[in-house]
Parts: C-alpha cells; structure tokens; sequence
C-alpha cells in the first residue's frame, strides 16, 4: 500500500467519529495546541525522564529545542489530518507547562487510538495525570470512540496507578524488553454520553 493510500485510508477511518476539541478545560487544567515557543520546556520533560525510557536526551544532546520545535511541527501537521493528537497540559492559574495528554494513533487499531500523557516530576503526586487523561477519555467518548489504549513499563507504578483509577485494564498483551523493563498494554472502555 502506498504511503497516499495508507494516509487516505487513516482519514476515511476517522472521519467516522466526531473531530476531538482543539483545547480542553477541567478544574484545574487547560489542555491547548501545541506551539513552537513550547519547544524549551518540552526539552526539560525530555531532560527529566526515567532513565529507563525509550526516549531520553543522547550522549550527543539531542533532541535540541530546535529538534523539538521540529516535532512539534510534525505533532500539528499530524493532528490536521488525524483530527486528534497530543495537547500541552498547563494549569489554568500559572499558565503554566506541565507536560503533554493527548491521543495518539495505533497502525493495530487506528479507530482505538492510544492516551499518551507525560508531566514535569514537578507536578507530579498532585492528581494532575488522572485530571487530564480523564479529560481526553470524556472528550473521546463524545467524539464516539468506544475504546482506548495505553502503553505503560511495568516499572512505571504511578502511571499504572492513574491508568487503573481511570478503568483501563491489562489487555493480556505484554511486550517483553529486558533493557528497559516489559510493556504492559492496557485498554479501556469509553461510556458514551446519553
């Protein structure tokens, strides 16, 4: 199948659910667009990861801010032709970044994609991941998704503890990787709005 093809294919099948919102508001978080100018501190996230995981800053110090700004173009493009993607968490007092939430797709099952979310170790323990993922659930839901998915390392108990309060469960399938610690991909039904 050709790269066109693969693309046309992807948007017919999304097109059979409501676009996401561009933003999302709770409590306490707005949910927004992504902009180049958030490139720095999408950089920190980087900069403070688990050394367990796949994506970390290199020996040779990439990804740059200028690296990033570039996959922050890519994440918007992406989002305009899927109709959803990754969002930048800020709370709404501070105006602040605190990471990302968001949906991304899944080539198994691009009609289920999968929640993706990430803070700065500075927010976390305050509730802020289970706020904005339950967000994005609601938002999916209305958008008349049934079902979601979500990866996480079994090492990573915080997000196994979010993941479970919001109803995901074990899906059975585990992906094993001695380096890094197994996957463990987990999934979720959505309640659609009456």
């Amino acid at each position: 199948m050709s790269a066109l093809s693969e693309t046309r294919s992807t948007v017919s099948i999304m097109s059979q659910f409501d676009p996401m919102p561009d933003s999302l508001m709770t409590e306490r978080l707005r949910l927004r667009p992504w902009t180049e100018a958030d490139a720095p501190q999408y950089r920190a996230l980087w900069l403070g990861r688990d050394p367990r995981s796949v994506r970390v800053i290199s020996a040779a110090g990439r990804p740059t801010v200028e690296d990033l700004r570039a996959s922050i173009r890519s994440q918007l493009a992406s989002t305009a032709l899927t109709d959803f993607g990754l969002m930048v968490v800020e709370r709404r007092a501070e105006k602040d970044f605190i990471g990302y939430c968001g949906l991304i797709g899944r080539d198994a099952t691009p009609e289920e994609p999968e929640v993706a979310y990430e803070l700065l170790r500075a927010a976390h323990g305050r509730g802020y991941a289970t706020e904005a993922v339950r967000a994005v659930q609601d938002a999916a839901a209305a958008a008349g998704r049934s079902r979601l998915w979500a990866g996480v390392r079994v090492w990573n108990i915080a997000s196994l503890r979010v993941l479970n309060k919001l109803g995901f469960v074990s899906s059975g399938q585990v992906s094993e990787d001695l380096e890094r610690g197994d996957m463990v991909l987990m999934t979720c039904r959505l309640e659609q709005p009456s």
